[in-house]
């Protein structure tokens, strides 16, 4: 029994079945609705994990900020060297849990490498992440929540903010993104004019594919070898951009499963995969932002 909790546990975090789905396929297994109920509660609450940046870091200026979107106020995470300078800016797009400390992390990441690092929280409209999704599971329905046509208006938004920030280079702004937010990044670079840079890990291809010829910035993509729903999508993506003359590299990582680079999902971090694209993902960066 206890593996079977565990896969559908899983599901519940990637968001392939609802809330009310996954205490309904527990009771079955558990043998009481009750017992079903504390288990979600207990298994998805946020948990505490060692940030790689420290929230507190001396060289960052981090912090909750909120910028004019198309629907209302945008609410976002954002960090940046406190030295003085010009830096280049990338639009961090969330996995399919929303704004939580992982994505903060990445920002901070970012951050440490000379970039003004914008994380949008795309459940603004619905009054945020903490609202949505206080668990800090998968979201099931995301898609409707989030559709495209929100993502890549709030993403328009997050971009002509960054540019008004006077240590912003407003000419080298790029977008990553992981897993929900590496599909939308994918999306997002057909739609915001001017990116320099994109990084999608784990993200399925745009549909139509046609959407593709609208893509500006380069592309970069990282995929693990147990992925097989979002894998299947790349021979279009490579057909497509090779069509329409686009850059495209990607590469796919021997035994990594689907969000290997989280590393506060033990069950799914895998540390030489999520290492070697980090490094692949600074130095495209580098070569696309910093040049």
């Amino acid at each position: 029994m206890a593996d079977e909790v565990k896969e559908l546990l899983q599901e519940y975090r990637e968001g392939k079945i609802s809330r009310r789905e996954f205490i309904q396929k527990a009771a079955v297994l558990t043998g009481s609705l009750i017992a079903a109920t504390s288990l979600l509660d207990s298994l998805v609450c946020p948990s505490a994990y060692a940030a790689q940046v420290d929230p507190n870091d001396a060289a960052l200026s981090s912090g909750v900020v909120q910028f004019a979107g198309p629907a209302g106020t945008i609410s976002g995470y954002q960090s940046k060297p406190k030295a003085a300078g010009k830096y280049p800016g990338i639009i961090v797009i969330h996995e399919n849990r929303g704004l939580n400390d992982h994505i903060r992390d990445v920002a901070r990441r970012l951050a440490k490498e000379g970039y003004v690092a914008l994380a949008p929280d795309y459940l603004s409209r619905e009054g945020g992440t903490e609202k949505v999704n206080p668990k800090g599971g998968g979201i099931a329905n995301l898609r409707e929540v989030a559709p495209p046509k929100v993502v890549g208006e709030d993403s328009d938004a997050a971009v002509a903010y960054l540019r008004t920030l006077p240590d912003i280079r407003g000419d080298r702004v790029g977008v990553v993104g992981f897993c929900w937010g590496g599909q939308m990044t994918f999306m997002v670079s057909t739609h915001v004019r001017g990116l320099k840079a994109a990084v999608v890990y784990y993200g399925r291809s745009p549909e139509p594919v046609e959407l593709m010829e609208k893509i500006e910035a380069p592309v970069l993509a990282h995929y693990g070898e147990e992925d097989p729903g979002v894998n299947k999508t790349i021979p279009a993506a490579e057909e497509a951009m090779k069509k329409y003359n686009k850059s495209y590299t990607y590469k796919i990582y021997p035994g990594a499963k689907h969000a290997f680079n989280n590393d506060t999902n033990a069950d799914r971090y895998h540390p030489e995969a999520a290492k070697e694209a980090w490094n692949r993902t600074l130095e495209f960066f580098k070569k696309q932002l910093q040049g």
